[in-house]
């Protein structure tokens, strides 16, 4: 993206900028936005997701209700809040309400734990065809968000996705087998997944729906 894009977003903004590569943070110190396009790139291959033994008992045990896409905009104030190590966060209401627009025109979602009743865990991104650029995750409960992140991934596979971008590497999510791939690479992977003739849920007809 160019230097002169403007210090605001809205969904139009986000598509043109997740189809070249690039997404936006804000900085919190100051509230500007920058706009990023890593080199390399942190990926998870969608085919070798790796899950410990720890993470298996504890999907076996069903810990929590999982959904889809009914709380949106709650996840992301969930994620927005800091975390212990920070003082605050880079997605603020400018990006809460940008991604909420983008969540309600199809091209964002989220799948959401809940512990009775209470929403305890959950991840967000942003969907254009086989791309799937995660965003942020949160956990209230343990292992909630990884639990989230499983079961995305199990959605994505199903579904015939073909590129889970999660931008960049970092400890916690390297424990899953995400790896780095070149910007060049990335965006040749970018450019076949964005073409691939996928939706995040089937579409039903009219007829369908009536039926």
């Amino acid at each position: 993206m160019s230097d002169d894009v403007p210090d605001q977003l809205d969904a139009q903004l986000l598509l043109r900028a997740y189809a070249q590569g690039a997404f936006p943070m804000t900085e919190p110190d100051t509230g500007e936005i920058y706009w990023y396009h890593p080199d390399p790139r942190a990926i998870l291959p969608l085919d070798q997701m790796h899950i410990s033994r720890s993470l298996r008992r504890r999907l076996r045990q069903q810990p929590f209700e999982i959904r889809q896409d009914t709380s949106f905009r709650q996840v992301m104030i969930e994620c927005a809040k800091p975390r212990k190590h920070e003082a605050e966060s880079w997605i603020d209401d400018r990006f809460i309400d940008a991604y909420t627009d983008l969540h309600e025109m199809g091209f964002a979602h989220c799948v959401e734990a809940w512990e009775d009743g209470e929403l305890v865990g959950g991840v967000y991104g942003v969907s254009i065809n086989g791309l799937f650029a995660g965003e942020s995750m949160f956990s209230r409960r343990t292992d909630a968000s990884k639990v989230c992140l499983v079961h995305l991934v199990e959605h994505l596979n199903q579904r015939g996705y073909e590129l889970l971008d999660v931008q960049f590497q970092n400890d916690h999510i390297a424990q899953f087998g995400v790896i780095e791939i070149p910007r060049e690479q990335y965006i040749q992977r970018l450019n076949a997944a964005i073409q691939a003739p996928i939706t995040w849920q089937d579409i039903c007809s009219e007829d369908d729906a009536d039926d």
